[in-house]
Protein backbone atom coordinates (compact mmCIF):
# COMPACT_ATOMS: atom_id res chain seq x y z
CA UNK A 1 0.00 0.00 0.00
CA UNK A 2 1.32 3.45 -0.91
CA UNK A 3 1.13 6.74 0.88
CA UNK A 4 -2.49 7.85 1.42
CA UNK A 5 -3.84 10.06 -1.36
CA UNK A 6 -5.35 12.32 1.29
CA UNK A 7 -4.14 12.76 4.86
CA UNK A 8 -7.27 13.95 6.54
CA UNK A 9 -8.91 11.22 8.62
CA UNK A 10 -7.34 9.70 11.72
CA UNK A 11 -6.76 6.45 9.80
CA UNK A 12 -5.01 8.29 6.96
CA UNK A 13 -2.80 10.20 9.38
CA UNK A 14 -1.90 6.99 11.21
CA UNK A 15 -1.05 5.27 7.90
CA UNK A 16 1.13 8.23 6.87
CA UNK A 17 2.92 8.17 10.25
CA UNK A 18 3.54 4.42 9.94
CA UNK A 19 5.01 4.79 6.45
CA UNK A 20 7.21 7.72 7.45
CA UNK A 21 8.47 5.81 10.46
CA UNK A 22 9.39 2.98 8.05
CA UNK A 23 11.40 5.43 5.93
CA UNK A 24 8.92 6.43 3.22
CA UNK A 25 10.02 9.33 0.98
CA UNK A 26 7.93 11.16 -1.60
CA UNK A 27 9.14 11.73 -5.13
CA UNK A 28 8.42 15.46 -5.11
CA UNK A 29 6.54 16.69 -8.15
CA UNK A 30 6.52 20.32 -9.25
CA UNK A 31 3.64 21.71 -11.29
CA UNK A 32 3.56 25.13 -12.89
CA UNK A 33 5.01 27.35 -15.53
CA UNK A 34 8.53 26.68 -16.84
CA UNK A 35 9.92 29.66 -14.89
CA UNK A 36 8.22 28.46 -11.69
CA UNK A 37 9.62 24.95 -12.10
CA UNK A 38 13.09 26.40 -12.76
CA UNK A 39 12.97 28.53 -9.59
CA UNK A 40 11.79 25.57 -7.51
CA UNK A 41 14.59 23.44 -8.99
CA UNK A 42 17.12 26.06 -7.85
CA UNK A 43 15.65 25.98 -4.34
CA UNK A 44 15.73 22.18 -4.31
CA UNK A 45 19.42 22.23 -5.24
CA UNK A 46 20.12 24.46 -2.23
CA UNK A 47 18.09 22.12 -0.03
CA UNK A 48 20.19 19.19 -1.26
CA UNK A 49 23.40 21.16 -0.63
CA UNK A 50 22.34 21.84 2.96
CA UNK A 51 21.47 18.18 3.57
CA UNK A 52 17.72 18.74 3.99
CA UNK A 53 16.36 17.02 0.88
CA UNK A 54 15.46 13.82 2.72
CA UNK A 55 13.54 15.86 5.31
CA UNK A 56 11.61 17.65 2.56
CA UNK A 57 10.85 14.37 0.75
CA UNK A 58 9.52 12.87 3.94
CA UNK A 59 6.80 15.48 4.38
CA UNK A 60 6.07 17.18 1.03
CA UNK A 61 4.58 15.32 -1.94
CA UNK A 62 4.23 18.17 -4.42
CA UNK A 63 4.76 21.87 -5.03
CA UNK A 64 2.12 23.53 -7.18
CA UNK A 65 2.14 27.03 -8.65
CA UNK A 66 -0.93 29.09 -7.75
CA UNK A 67 -1.97 32.64 -8.50
CA UNK A 68 -3.20 33.24 -4.95
CA UNK A 69 -1.67 32.89 -1.51
CA UNK A 70 1.14 30.45 -0.86
CA UNK A 71 0.13 27.87 1.71
CA UNK A 72 0.60 24.34 2.94
CA UNK A 73 -2.26 21.99 2.05
CA UNK A 74 -1.80 19.44 4.84
CA UNK A 75 -4.49 17.02 3.64
CA UNK A 76 -2.58 16.67 0.37
CA UNK A 77 1.02 17.04 1.65
CA UNK A 78 1.24 19.75 -1.00
CA UNK A 79 2.63 23.26 -1.05
CA UNK A 80 0.78 25.86 -3.04
CA UNK A 81 3.25 28.58 -3.95
CA UNK A 82 2.99 31.70 -6.05
CA UNK A 83 5.77 33.10 -8.20
CA UNK A 84 6.81 35.55 -5.49
CA UNK A 85 7.39 32.76 -2.96
CA UNK A 86 9.99 31.17 -5.23
CA UNK A 87 11.54 34.28 -6.79
CA UNK A 88 14.65 34.16 -4.56
CA UNK A 89 16.17 30.67 -4.33
CA UNK A 90 17.39 31.04 -0.74
CA UNK A 91 14.07 32.40 0.50
CA UNK A 92 12.22 29.75 -1.51
CA UNK A 93 14.33 26.96 -0.03
CA UNK A 94 13.77 28.31 3.49
CA UNK A 95 10.03 28.55 2.82
CA UNK A 96 9.92 24.92 1.63
CA UNK A 97 11.76 23.71 4.74
CA UNK A 98 9.53 25.81 7.01
CA UNK A 99 6.40 24.30 5.44
CA UNK A 100 7.85 20.77 5.62
CA UNK A 101 8.29 21.32 9.38
CA UNK A 102 4.65 22.41 9.59
CA UNK A 103 3.62 19.24 7.75
CA UNK A 104 5.69 17.18 10.18
CA UNK A 105 3.94 18.88 13.11
CA UNK A 106 0.56 18.21 11.50
CA UNK A 107 1.30 14.50 11.15
CA UNK A 108 2.64 14.33 14.69
CA UNK A 109 -0.52 15.99 16.01
CA UNK A 110 1.25 19.02 17.42
CA UNK A 111 -1.01 21.99 17.91
CA UNK A 112 -0.64 24.63 15.23
CA UNK A 113 -1.78 27.59 17.31
CA UNK A 114 0.65 26.83 20.11
CA UNK A 115 4.34 26.95 19.13
CA UNK A 116 4.23 25.39 15.67
CA UNK A 117 5.15 28.55 13.78
CA UNK A 118 8.10 29.10 16.09
CA UNK A 119 9.28 25.51 15.51
CA UNK A 120 8.92 26.00 11.74
CA UNK A 121 10.94 29.23 11.76
CA UNK A 122 13.60 27.61 13.94
CA UNK A 123 13.86 24.78 11.37
CA UNK A 124 14.25 27.40 8.62
CA UNK A 125 17.05 29.10 10.57
CA UNK A 126 18.84 25.76 11.11
CA UNK A 127 18.54 25.14 7.38
CA UNK A 128 20.06 28.55 6.57
CA UNK A 129 22.96 27.88 8.93
CA UNK A 130 23.57 24.47 7.34
CA UNK A 131 23.43 25.96 3.85
CA UNK A 132 25.91 28.66 4.79
CA UNK A 133 28.26 26.11 6.34
CA UNK A 134 28.12 23.64 3.42
CA UNK A 135 28.40 26.16 0.61
CA UNK A 136 31.75 27.03 -0.92
CA UNK A 137 30.24 30.05 -2.75
CA UNK A 138 31.06 33.29 -0.92
CA UNK A 139 28.10 35.14 -2.46
CA UNK A 140 25.72 32.42 -1.28
CA UNK A 141 27.27 32.50 2.19
CA UNK A 142 26.73 36.29 2.33
CA UNK A 143 23.09 35.88 1.29
CA UNK A 144 22.59 33.25 3.98
CA UNK A 145 24.20 35.54 6.54
CA UNK A 146 21.91 38.39 5.48
CA UNK A 147 18.83 36.16 5.81
CA UNK A 148 19.99 34.91 9.21
CA UNK A 149 20.54 38.49 10.38
CA UNK A 150 17.02 39.42 9.30
CA UNK A 151 15.56 36.51 11.26
CA UNK A 152 17.74 37.39 14.26
CA UNK A 153 16.50 40.98 14.18
CA UNK A 154 12.85 40.01 13.81
CA UNK A 155 10.60 40.14 16.83
CA UNK A 156 9.14 36.80 15.78
CA UNK A 157 11.32 34.53 17.91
Amino acid sequence: MGFPERIFTQEEVEEARKLIKAGYKHHITVEGSPSFREKVAEALELIKMAGYHSFLQTYIRSIVEVQGLSQLREADATLWANKYAVADPIEAAGFLIQKAQQMKDYLEGKLYYDTAEKRAVEKRIKFLKALKKRSSDDALKRKCEKALKQWDESKFL
